[in-house]
Protein backbone atom coordinates (compact mmCIF):
# COMPACT_ATOMS: atom_id res chain seq x y z
CA UNK A 1 0.00 0.00 0.00
CA UNK A 2 1.27 3.46 -0.91
CA UNK A 3 -0.57 4.96 2.08
CA UNK A 4 -0.53 3.19 5.41
CA UNK A 5 -2.97 2.93 8.28
CA UNK A 6 -2.04 4.45 11.61
CA UNK A 7 -5.24 3.35 13.39
CA UNK A 8 -7.59 0.36 12.98
CA UNK A 9 -9.82 -0.33 10.00
CA UNK A 10 -13.51 -1.17 10.44
CA UNK A 11 -15.23 -3.27 7.76
CA UNK A 12 -19.04 -3.35 7.80
CA UNK A 13 -20.06 -6.41 5.80
CA UNK A 14 -17.90 -9.33 4.76
CA UNK A 15 -19.70 -10.98 1.87
CA UNK A 16 -18.14 -11.67 -1.52
CA UNK A 17 -16.75 -8.18 -2.16
CA UNK A 18 -16.01 -7.35 1.47
CA UNK A 19 -14.23 -10.67 1.83
CA UNK A 20 -12.17 -10.03 -1.30
CA UNK A 21 -11.10 -6.65 0.07
CA UNK A 22 -10.24 -8.12 3.46
CA UNK A 23 -8.09 -10.81 1.83
CA UNK A 24 -6.38 -8.16 -0.28
CA UNK A 25 -5.68 -5.99 2.74
CA UNK A 26 -4.18 -8.90 4.64
CA UNK A 27 -2.05 -9.84 1.63
CA UNK A 28 -0.82 -6.25 1.38
CA UNK A 29 0.46 -6.35 4.95
CA UNK A 30 -2.38 -5.10 7.13
CA UNK A 31 -2.25 -7.10 10.35
CA UNK A 32 -5.29 -8.99 11.61
CA UNK A 33 -5.08 -7.01 14.84
CA UNK A 34 -5.63 -3.82 12.85
CA UNK A 35 -9.02 -4.87 11.44
CA UNK A 36 -12.46 -5.30 12.96
CA UNK A 37 -15.30 -6.80 10.91
CA UNK A 38 -19.02 -6.37 11.53
CA UNK A 39 -20.74 -9.41 10.05
CA UNK A 40 -24.11 -10.63 11.39
CA UNK A 41 -23.68 -14.00 9.66
CA UNK A 42 -20.69 -14.84 11.86
CA UNK A 43 -17.00 -15.33 11.22
CA UNK A 44 -16.03 -15.71 7.52
CA UNK A 45 -14.30 -19.00 6.74
CA UNK A 46 -11.54 -17.87 4.35
CA UNK A 47 -7.87 -17.51 5.32
CA UNK A 48 -7.83 -13.70 5.21
CA UNK A 49 -10.29 -13.55 8.11
CA UNK A 50 -8.05 -15.55 10.44
CA UNK A 51 -7.26 -13.59 13.59
CA UNK A 52 -9.54 -10.68 12.70
CA UNK A 53 -11.98 -9.49 15.37
CA UNK A 54 -15.55 -10.26 14.28
CA UNK A 55 -18.65 -8.72 15.88
CA UNK A 56 -22.29 -9.23 14.94
CA UNK A 57 -23.45 -5.60 14.84
CA UNK A 58 -22.32 -2.00 15.25
CA UNK A 59 -23.73 -2.13 18.79
CA UNK A 60 -21.07 -4.71 19.66
CA UNK A 61 -18.15 -2.43 18.74
CA UNK A 62 -16.31 -1.37 21.92
CA UNK A 63 -16.87 2.23 22.95
CA UNK A 64 -13.15 3.02 22.82
CA UNK A 65 -12.67 1.67 19.29
CA UNK A 66 -11.28 4.47 17.10
CA UNK A 67 -11.09 3.49 13.41
CA UNK A 68 -9.14 5.44 10.83
CA UNK A 69 -11.36 4.09 8.04
CA UNK A 70 -14.90 2.72 8.12
CA UNK A 71 -15.65 0.65 5.01
CA UNK A 72 -19.26 -0.03 4.03
CA UNK A 73 -19.46 -3.29 2.05
CA UNK A 74 -23.10 -4.20 2.64
CA UNK A 75 -25.84 -4.46 0.03
CA UNK A 76 -27.41 -1.11 -0.93
CA UNK A 77 -30.86 -2.22 0.22
CA UNK A 78 -29.46 -2.83 3.72
CA UNK A 79 -27.78 0.55 4.03
CA UNK A 80 -30.74 2.43 5.55
CA UNK A 81 -30.59 0.21 8.62
CA UNK A 82 -26.78 -0.05 8.71
CA UNK A 83 -25.38 3.46 8.16
CA UNK A 84 -26.91 5.24 11.19
CA UNK A 85 -25.15 2.83 13.54
CA UNK A 86 -21.79 4.23 12.45
CA UNK A 87 -22.56 7.94 12.82
CA UNK A 88 -20.66 7.98 16.12
CA UNK A 89 -17.42 7.56 14.17
CA UNK A 90 -18.02 10.69 12.07
CA UNK A 91 -15.15 13.03 12.88
CA UNK A 92 -12.46 14.71 10.76
CA UNK A 93 -9.81 12.06 11.42
CA UNK A 94 -12.02 9.15 10.31
CA UNK A 95 -12.98 8.59 6.67
CA UNK A 96 -15.92 6.52 5.44
CA UNK A 97 -15.39 4.45 2.28
CA UNK A 98 -18.51 2.99 0.64
CA UNK A 99 -18.82 0.48 -2.19
CA UNK A 100 -22.64 0.39 -2.00
CA UNK A 101 -23.94 0.89 -5.54
CA UNK A 102 -26.35 3.77 -5.99
CA UNK A 103 -25.75 5.31 -2.57
CA UNK A 104 -24.52 8.85 -3.14
CA UNK A 105 -22.23 11.02 -1.08
CA UNK A 106 -25.29 13.10 -0.18
CA UNK A 107 -26.99 9.98 1.15
CA UNK A 108 -24.13 9.32 3.55
CA UNK A 109 -23.89 12.98 4.56
CA UNK A 110 -27.57 12.75 5.51
CA UNK A 111 -27.03 9.64 7.65
CA UNK A 112 -23.57 10.40 9.05
CA UNK A 113 -23.58 14.21 9.18
CA UNK A 114 -22.58 16.94 6.76
CA UNK A 115 -19.10 17.11 8.28
CA UNK A 116 -18.27 13.44 7.66
CA UNK A 117 -15.35 12.60 5.37
CA UNK A 118 -16.82 10.28 2.73
CA UNK A 119 -15.34 8.48 -0.27
CA UNK A 120 -17.74 6.79 -2.65
CA UNK A 121 -16.25 3.89 -4.61
CA UNK A 122 -17.49 1.77 -7.50
CA UNK A 123 -15.57 -1.49 -7.94
CA UNK A 124 -16.47 -3.90 -10.73
CA UNK A 125 -17.13 -7.63 -10.71
CA UNK A 126 -13.49 -8.79 -11.24
CA UNK A 127 -12.59 -7.05 -7.97
CA UNK A 128 -14.00 -10.13 -6.26
CA UNK A 129 -10.95 -12.04 -7.55
CA UNK A 130 -8.46 -9.20 -7.13
CA UNK A 131 -8.50 -8.13 -10.80
CA UNK A 132 -10.92 -5.22 -10.69
CA UNK A 133 -11.08 -1.55 -11.57
CA UNK A 134 -12.41 0.85 -8.93
CA UNK A 135 -13.24 4.52 -9.35
CA UNK A 136 -13.43 6.63 -6.19
CA UNK A 137 -14.90 10.07 -5.53
CA UNK A 138 -14.30 12.01 -2.28
CA UNK A 139 -16.45 14.70 -0.76
CA UNK A 140 -15.05 18.08 0.27
CA UNK A 141 -14.26 16.90 3.81
CA UNK A 142 -11.76 14.25 2.70
CA UNK A 143 -8.10 15.18 3.11
CA UNK A 144 -5.48 14.34 0.49
CA UNK A 145 -4.03 11.69 2.79
CA UNK A 146 -7.46 10.12 3.38
CA UNK A 147 -8.16 10.04 -0.36
CA UNK A 148 -4.80 8.37 -0.99
CA UNK A 149 -5.44 5.86 1.78
CA UNK A 150 -8.85 4.90 0.35
CA UNK A 151 -7.32 4.53 -3.10
CA UNK A 152 -4.65 2.25 -1.65
CA UNK A 153 -7.28 0.13 0.09
CA UNK A 154 -9.16 -0.33 -3.18
CA UNK A 155 -5.92 -1.21 -5.00
CA UNK A 156 -5.93 -4.39 -2.91
CA UNK A 157 -8.56 -5.74 -5.35
CA UNK A 158 -7.12 -4.30 -8.58
CA UNK A 159 -6.48 -0.84 -10.00
CA UNK A 160 -8.02 2.32 -8.57
CA UNK A 161 -8.67 5.73 -10.11
CA UNK A 162 -10.20 8.88 -8.63
CA UNK A 163 -12.65 11.44 -10.05
CA UNK A 164 -13.83 14.75 -8.59
CA UNK A 165 -17.23 14.74 -10.32
CA UNK A 166 -19.56 12.29 -8.60
CA UNK A 167 -21.79 12.32 -11.67
CA UNK A 168 -19.15 10.26 -13.46
CA UNK A 169 -19.78 7.38 -11.05
CA UNK A 170 -22.99 6.57 -12.95
CA UNK A 171 -21.02 6.19 -16.18
CA UNK A 172 -18.47 4.05 -14.36
CA UNK A 173 -21.28 1.85 -13.03
CA UNK A 174 -22.58 1.29 -16.55
CA UNK A 175 -19.21 0.66 -18.20
CA UNK A 176 -16.53 -0.72 -15.90
CA UNK A 177 -19.03 -1.74 -13.22
CA UNK A 178 -21.47 -3.72 -15.35
CA UNK A 179 -19.40 -4.29 -18.48
CA UNK A 180 -17.42 -7.33 -17.32
CA UNK A 181 -20.59 -9.08 -16.15
CA UNK A 182 -22.12 -8.64 -19.62
CA UNK A 183 -18.94 -10.01 -21.23
CA UNK A 184 -19.02 -13.05 -18.92
CA UNK A 185 -22.68 -13.61 -19.82
CA UNK A 186 -21.89 -13.37 -23.54
CA UNK A 187 -19.10 -15.94 -23.18
CA UNK A 188 -21.46 -18.29 -21.34
CA UNK A 189 -24.10 -17.89 -24.06
CA UNK A 190 -21.55 -18.56 -26.82
CA UNK A 191 -20.31 -21.64 -24.98
CA UNK A 192 -23.85 -22.96 -24.55
CA UNK A 193 -24.64 -22.28 -28.21
CA UNK A 194 -21.53 -24.20 -29.25
CA UNK A 195 -22.52 -27.18 -27.13
CA UNK A 196 -26.04 -27.16 -28.57
CA UNK A 197 -24.51 -27.06 -32.05
CA UNK A 198 -22.65 -30.27 -31.28
CA UNK A 199 -19.21 -28.99 -30.30
CA UNK A 200 -17.51 -31.19 -27.69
Amino acid sequence: MSATLTRPLLLAGCGKMGGAMLSGWRDSGIAAAGVMVVEPMGAPSFDGASGVTIVASADDIPGNFDPEVVVFAVKPQQMDSVAPGYARFAKPETVFLSIAAGKTIGYFEQHLGAGAAIVRAMPNTPAAIGQGITVTCPNANVTANQAELCGSLMESVGDALSVDDEGLIDAVTALSGGGPAYVFLLVECLTEAGVQAGLP
